[in-house]
């Protein structure tokens, strides 16, 4: 890839010969990973020994481990430079659900290197829970809703933790994802189905981010910002759920989909899609442009429905 689109520019030699370690690399990571191949030395971490014929065609050295053993992590102590985590924590029932051990693991692993490291890791914005429409920034006190969000701070304390003991850490709280080319990554499908949407006074403000803009803030946050920074990886749309499926059935050609009132949804609809519709904020992303300096490629989710 030419300098000119990498999100990096030109990287000098001694940057080309650092080792960036993948955790989580699904389609985010591996379009990050495109945007460093051949710039730098790209490894990643699988549990699945199925996708390392993957991993290497996408030109990544693949690292089988595991992060629910952590005896399997031991060989990750000093093996990079820089880390992009992105791996979710695991599905917790009951027990100590709002505990995310497998970041927790990765990180007493990490620990370990002497060595100076950089660490990204991919948060979400649920960490916030309900702000009821307001405009927030980073400083804003975090109060998670749900056992997802829970666990998604439990995560980011662990990080902090490994950011006292001299790595320089880096969290992005991250919205949804979409994109044209991503398995499930438009409104196509529920669009389809005829899923209702919430009527405007009982409508809540949701974020976007187009995944191509997401690994290019991913890979700069390895390489800016100060250490223990947050960031919204969002862009600038504020639309209201209700209308951004609008606005994706008038792009589609489709049926916008049905009004329901609160009362009615809270019988018709399922409870982790009623978790989301319980959830109000608007993300403010001027962090992310001033500090890791990201000119957004889709500003709005108009511009990222219509990329192909």
């Amino acid at each position: 890839m030419p300098a000119i689109h990498s999100p990096l520019g030109a990287l000098p030699a001694r940057f080309r010969r650092e080792r960036v370690l993948i955790v989580g690399c699904g389609d985010v990571g591996l379009r990050a990973a495109r945007l460093l191949k051949g710039r730098v030395r790209l490894l990643a971490l699988t549990s699945s020994p199925a996708r390392v014929s993957q991993l290497r065609a996408a030109g990544v050295t693949p690292i089988v481990a595991n992060l629910d053993e952590p005896a399997t992590l031991q060989r990750l102590a000093g093996l990079a430079d820089r880390v992009l985590h992105l791996a979710p924590p695991a599905r917790v029932e009951s027990g100590a659900w709002w505990r995310d051990a497998r970041t927790t693991s990765l990180v007493r692993t990490l620990r370990r290197r002497s060595a100076p490291l950089s660490l990204v890791y991919g948060s979400t914005s649920g960490v916030y829970g309900d702000c009821q429409g307001e405009r927030i920034d980073e400083t804003r006190a975090l109060r998670p809703d749900t056992p997802r969000a829970h666990r998604r701070v439990d995560a980011e304390r662990a990080v902090r933790w490994l950011g006292r003991s001299g790595v320089s850490v880096r969290a992005l709280r991250i919205p949804g994802i979409y994109a044209p080319d991503r398995e499930g990554g438009t409104p196509r499908e529920r669009l389809a189905r005829g899923t209702p949407v919430l009527q405007r006074e009982d409508d809540v403000y949701t974020n976007h981010i187009h995944a191509d803009d997401l690994a290019r803030a991913c890979m700069l946050a390895l390489w800016r910002g100060g250490p223990q920074r947050i960031y919204h990886v969002s862009d600038d749309s504020e639309l209201l759920m209700g209308d951004y499926f609008d606005l994706a059935a008038d792009l589609y050609g489709m049926p916008r989909p049905p009004r329901l009132g609160r009362s009615d949804a809270q019988g018709q609809l399922p409870l982790q899609l009623l978790s989301f519709m319980g959830e109000s904020r608007r993300l403010d992303n001027g962090r992310m442009k001033r500090e890791l300096r990201l000119r957004l490629r889709y500003p709005t989710v108009q511009e990222g429905l219509k990329a192909r």
